[in-house]
Formats: C-alpha cells, structure tokens, sequence
C-alpha cells in the first residue's frame, strides 16, 4: 500500500507530518514512516495501543475518528487502513479535512479476504456456504464514499484505484487469520464461543482442503484518494 501511495502521489522526499487514524496495533502507522519523516496513530482502543509498535518518529494518541485532537491544517497527510466502515463518515470527514493543511491529502485503503485458495476452489464454497453462515459479519457501513459525499466536506474525490494480491497460508495460519477478522472476535466477544473450540473448528475445516503444506489465497480492495480543497 505505501508503495502505491508513494508512486501516486510522486513522492521525492518524506512527508514532514503524517496521521494515520484507527491505528490499532500501529502496523499502519509504522508503514507510513517509509514516507513520513513523523507519524502519529490514533485509536480508541487504549489496549490496542499498548500493544503498538515502538519506534523513533512514531507516537500514539487515544482519540476517536470523529474527535481528532489536533489543530487545524496539522497534517500532509492521514491515512485510514480498514477501518472506515466503522466510522460516523460524516463526521470523521470534517474532522479530516479540519486538520488537514490546505492540498493534504487523506487516502483511505481497506485489504478483503475473498475466501478463495487457487488450489482448491472448493475453499470458496466452504468460506461462504460455511464460514460466513456461522461467523455473520457484524453491522458496519461498506457503502462507497462519494464525490458529493466528499465535496461537501471540503474534500476533493481524486481517484479510487482496485488491486488484488496474494498471500501464502498453511492451514493453522489461515485459522490464525481467520481468528482476527470481526467475524470471529464478535462470535468470542458476545459469549457464544471460545477462542479454543473457534481455532479448534476452523483447523478442522481447512486442513483437508489443502493438498500441499501451504496454500495460496486471493485479497484485494480499493485505495481511494481524497485531497483537501483550497
């Protein structure tokens, strides 16, 4: 992703000042130093924070997306990865184009797991006759942001670029992954299963699927790139 950022945006020296909000753990906000002589990550989630990346030139604020405490016109730039579906857009929107300085940029990027394994077509069936039955994805907005959405917030609806890319598993780190999505720590969350018995079901369920020590899985999305009116 900061490769693409970086060639769309025709970077020739790292942005002074950057912000990447919902940052979770801080693998998003650790990224942007290829391309940011200063990052800042925000979340809401303190425990998530405390488990972020450490590094020189990286710092952490607890803080929501539609609350950002920062003045106006901060930032070059903010990112938000896989993470906008959660949101108040409206608000959040506002509260981007406040802090960003005048031709900022926010680019907004999200990475799907389409279910599907090029060895074995028979994981996509399981993934959506099987996985998504019993894990449900909990409610969230995947509306697409649109050009009036963003004028109207000051913001200017410069592109959306589609990618896919792919990405080696064995069965127990796809069960690993599967294990990270909403999905499943909603499931875990509200009481209905444990985290043992999902990892025990999803191993179960993949392992004869893969025909080699490790099997090759199809991701994609979008990166949408917003930049700040004059």
């Amino acid at each position: 992703m900061i490769k693409k950022i970086r060639d769309f945006l025709g970077l020739r020296e790292p942005i002074p000042l950057a912000l990447d909000v919902a940052c979770g753990t801080g693998q998003s906000t650790v990224a942007l130093k290829e391309i940011a002589s200063r990052v800042v990550g925000t979340d809401v989630s303190r425990e998530m924070l405390a488990r972020a990346s450490r590094e020189a030139g990286v710092r952490y604020v607890e803080a929501s997306a539609e609350d950002l405490p920062f003045a106006d016109g901060s930032f070059q730039l903010i990112t938000v990865a896989l993470a906008l579906h959660w949101f108040d857009r409206s608000r959040f929107l506002a509260e981007a184009r406040r802090v960003l300085e005048p031709s900022g940029w926010l680019i907004i990027y999200d990475n799907r797991f389409f279910g599907e394994m090029k060895e074995n077509p028979k994981h996509e069936r399981w993934y959506r006759e099987n996985y998504l039955v019993r894990y449900p994805s909990p409610p969230r907005d995947n509306e697409p942001l649109t050009y009036d959405e963003c004028r109207k917030h000051g913001l200017r609806f410069v592109e959306r670029e589609i990618y896919t890319n792919e990405v080696s598993f064995s069965a127990e780190e796809l069960a690993s992954y599967l294990m990270t999505q909403s999905n499943v720590t909603a499931a875990v969350d509200d009481g209905a299963e444990s985290p043992e018995s999902v990892r025990e079901w999803l191993v179960e369920s993949v392992a004869p699927m893969f025909e080699w020590p490790r099997g090759t899985f199809r991701f994609g999305g979008t990166i949408e790139y917003l930049q700040a009116v004059v």
